[in-house]
């Protein structure tokens, strides 16, 4: 839940109009802000130069102004730049080697390949791009940067510009959400714990190496220290005493006050409300048609994997340490989820490293999860030799192993 209270452009703002915020992103100088209220009304405010609050003219504000024409249109995103020039990535500014393809203050127009550590290494969160620097996070949860240096914004320890992407290493934690903004010089980052950590600008510090913070969200980190308070993002807004529907079921799951159902899991219970279940599962559709049962053992699988499901069902995400993915997984290929399936896979990517690659690969090729077979297998071919030496390699079954061992080959494993 976001307190827009803490971007000093919000007090200019009436104190009875910020009830009624749903969205909102301060940006440019920290400055301006454009929110978007329960009625999916949109108002901008503050410094207008160049045009940038889209009021049609030059003209500053410090009250709330309408903008008609976005007004009722469902704003999902925005995209804030500086001076209308895009400092990042694949083309664009290259002054400070934002672009990452090892040149220096050579601009390209059309899209160039990112170079050195990058390459053959698939980015899926995406690519964030702060004024002059530019971070990127791998499907293997590690974080790359390179661009501009001067205050430390790509945590590599030292103030030197980078031409190529560096790996940014944050105490060996996995990275699951990056950070940065149009107008600062200041980064963060999310682990898979969910700690926060920044580095950067730091009003008027230079912290070169990525710092823990009290922060539970990277938003706080461009609010609290970034120069100017800017927001990365459009965000969301809910006041304190409201509720959604999803929070609201997401606050009754495990609530034996409520539950009609409870669940028996390696000696520990689970409270849940039949009706959702069979709304939201096939499986429990039935089992549980015309059934009057108040409790139901489960054996096959352990407390935390069957906690992680029905909680799923409940909130439509999973919360599941990566080593206990697998047998959720192994449940989720039961139980024919296949939504369910997809985010196993995701967290088990999380949690590989050279010793447990190959009994990940196993189970994918087990549960016919084939985006993870194919991220195991290319993660194994980068680490071919200490994988191989490892006991899960040696304990291989002998088809599948015929079977690695070829596609290995073909992929010019062994070329060596």
């Amino acid at each position: 839940m976001v307190d827009v209270g803490k971007w000093p452009i919000f007090a200019l703002c009436p104190h009875e109009d910020l009830k009624f915020i749903q969205q909102a992103c301060v940006f440019g100088s920290g400055n301006e802000v454009l929110y978007i209220t329960k009625n999916d009304e949109v108002f901008v405010m503050g410094t207008n130069s160049s045009g940038c609050l889209g009021t049609g003219d030059a003209q500053s504000t410090i009250e709330p102004r309408s903008i008609v024409m976005l007004s009722g249109k469902k704003i999902v995103s925005m995209i804030m730049g500086v001076d209308h020039i895009w400092r990042g990535v694949c083309w664009g500014h290259n002054a400070y080697s934002q672009l990452g393809n090892g040149s220096h203050n050579q601009s390209s127009s059309s899209p160039c390949q990112v170079s050195h550590n990058l390459i053959n290494k698939k980015v899926i969160s995406g690519v964030v791009c702060g004024y002059a620097h530019t971070l990127a996070l791998t499907d293997e949860g590690g974080m790359y940067a390179w661009g501009a240096n001067s205050y430390g914004q790509l945590g590599t320890g030292n103030k030197s510009n980078q031409s190529y992407p560096v790996q940014v290493l944050v105490e060996k934690e996995r990275i699951v959400e990056i950070a940065a903004c149009h107008s600062s010089h200041t980064s963060a980052a999310k682990s898979q714990s969910g700690q926060i950590y920044m580095w950067g600008q730091c009003r008027g510090q230079s912290v070169i190496t990525p710092y823990l913070t009290h922060f539970t969200c990277t938003d706080d980190v461009f609010a609290c220290f970034s120069t100017p308070a800017v927001m990365w993002r459009l965000l969301s807004v809910e006041p304190d005493d409201h509720l959604t529907v999803a929070e609201s079921l997401k606050k009754e799951f495990d609530n034996p006050n409520t539950a009609d159902l409870k669940f028996l899991v390696d000696g520990k219970y689970i409270y849940v409300h039949k009706v959702l279940l069979k709304i939201r599962c096939e499986h429990f559709r039935s089992l549980l048609h015309e059934s009057d049962e108040e409790m139901i053992e489960i054996n096959q699988f352990s407390y935390p994997v069957y906690y992680a499901f029905l909680e799923y069902l409940y909130t439509d995400n999973i919360s599941i340490a990566p080593e206990d993915a697998i047998g959720l997984l192994e449940l989720a290929t039961l139980y024919r989820e296949n939504r369910l399936k997809l985010l196993c896979q995701q967290t088990i990517k999380q949690g590989i490293c050279e010793q447990n690659a190959i009994v990940l690969f196993s189970a994918a090729v087990k549960y016919d999860a084939q985006d993870l077979e194919e991220f195991c297998f290319r993660f194994c071919i980068n680490h071919m030799t200490i994988v191989t030496q490892t006991e899960a390699f040696a304990e291989m079954d002998s088809d599948l192993l015929k079977n690695f061992i070829s596609k290995a080959s073909k992929a010019g494993a062994f070329k060596n």
